[in-house]
């Protein structure tokens, strides 16, 4: 057997139908035991982001910087090429998927950033370390479970975090502008370099940078994406929405197998694009010194809620434009749908985003990838750290990228099943403190 397919037989085993049928049933749990927590306090989480309230920070960054990197590990390039991807393997159904799960999602976002936060303001420890290497300690089998969380943490940072992204913008750039991988390996290689030699401080200043960047370039452009396009815009709702649910109009094997991926997609590449349930987000919350966990879960869940509406809008953009069914994939089908309002220059800006994505992906990173290493040496070879880093980033643009998502799934589900299992373990203790806000905020 080749290292090919040997690699994904064991993607077909991790990401397989108990998984993600065990993701989706924490998530609705959550969502029951704290109140529908993410429907009924969705506008005070637009509140909490847009009006922070003015305090000093105590820990690495503020509440609201802990919101910015939060987001910007949820822009990265598995918004254009991952949602891409689901469209091609899934069709059209895929983005309701995406869509319905993004919105269950939000309460395990909210779990693990109250978690992350609740424990870094109680614990008795002194250590700047948050997130999940905090309150999986409070976990039975505690002590190995953060062990075990942390080993495929840093391995999904290495990948995701940093080689995915490298290896998507070298791919862009040599294809819209030819630049050699070389030139790009390079430059990126002193671009990390200054990033992560300068320490926390650093890392939170260049994201805080980049974040508004991707944002408005990505509305901005997708904005005139579904203008240009707009008598398609009531058709593609039809279309995703007919095809979520094929089974019901047409029997038979194939169109079950049909729905089974849509949903399957749906689901891989929502939990990828908002990392909800990862525990990350628990990471960078926990770093900001917030005394209050409840508003700070609640923030974070917007975190979770633009990262999904950014992949229904590039669904929306490739069903709108026509390109769905090209037999395009990746980033091609995204650059396909863009191409039609924006003709060459479409190549130009999807190339752009996957730069500022992948970039910003790459900086916020930068600070978990830390924390788990500091967590393993104790807060030692920080140097070491930025090296190994920076050199990742560099080597990563040579590798096949087939290679590079084969091998994020299992990370992936090693992670979102130990944080998963912490949050379950949890539950009573996040209820409780759920319900003792919700009765303060009546009187």
């Amino acid at each position: 057997m080749s290292l090919g397919a040997f690699i994904q037989r064991i993607n077909e085993m991790t990401v397989s139908w108990p998984m993600l049928i065990f993701i989706i049933a924490v998530c609705l749990i959550c969502t029951i035991a704290f109140r529908f927590i993410q429907f009924r306090y969705f506008i005070a989480a637009w509140r909490y982001m847009l009006f922070p309230e003015k305090k000093g920070s105590t820990g690495d960054m503020s509440p609201f910087q802990a919101f910015l990197n939060s987001l910007s590990t949820g822009l990265g390039n598995g918004s254009l090429a991952g949602v891409a991807t689901a469209m091609y393997s899934g069709g059209p159904g895929a983005a309701f998927w995406m869509l319905a799960l993004g919105l269950v999602v939000m309460s395990a976002r909210f779990a693990e950033v109250f978690l992350g936060t609740y424990f870094a303001a109680h614990s008795t420890v002194e250590s700047r370390i948050g997130g999940p290497m905090l309150y999986l300690r409070a976990v039975l089998g505690g002590v190995w479970l953060t062990r075990i969380y942390v080993f495929f943490g840093l391995l999904f940072c290495f990948i995701v975090g940093n080689g995915m992204q490298t290896n998507s913008i070298r791919i862009s750039v040599h294809a819209t502008w030819g630049i050699a991988p070389i030139v790009t390996a390079a430059l990126l290689l002193v671009f990390m370099a200054y990033v992560v030699f300068g320490g926390a401080a650093r890392i939170i200043k260049v994201s805080d940078r980049l974040v508004p960047v991707k944002v408005i370039t990505f509305f901005g452009s997708s904005a005139i994406v579904l203008a240009y396009h707009y008598q398609n815009l009531i058709p593609a709702c039809k279309l995703i929405f007919s095809s979520a649910f094929q089974p019901l109009a047409l029997a038979g094997g194939v169109a079950g197998f049909a729905v089974q991926q849509a949903v399957k997609y749906g689901v891989i590449r929502s939990i990828a694009a908002t990392e909800s349930g990862l525990g990350t987000t628990a990471i960078f919350f926990g770093g900001s010194g917030s005394k209050e966990p409840v508003k700070s879960g609640i923030m974070s869940m917007l975190t979770s809620f633009i990262s999904t509406l950014v992949c229904v809008i590039v669904a929306l953009c490739i069903i709108v434009s026509g390109v769905w069914d090209s037999g395009l994939t990746s980033t091609a089908l995204t650059v396909a749908a863009f191409s039609t309002v924006f003709g060459v220059y479409g190549g130009w800006i999807v190339s752009f985003l996957s730069i500022v994505f992948g970039m910003g992906v790459l900086v916020s990173y930068a600070y978990v990838t830390r924390e788990f290493w500091f967590y393993i040496t104790n807060y030692r070879f920080e140097y070491l750290f930025a090296a190994i880093y920076s050199l990742v980033a560099f080597g990563a643009v040579f590798v096949d990228p087939t290679i590079l998502w084969s091998l994020a799934d299992l990370p992936n589900a090693g992670m979102l099943t130990i944080n998963l299992i912490g949050i379950l373990w949890l539950t009573p203790l996040i209820r409780r403190e759920v319900i003792k806000f919700m009765q303060s905020q009546k009187q």
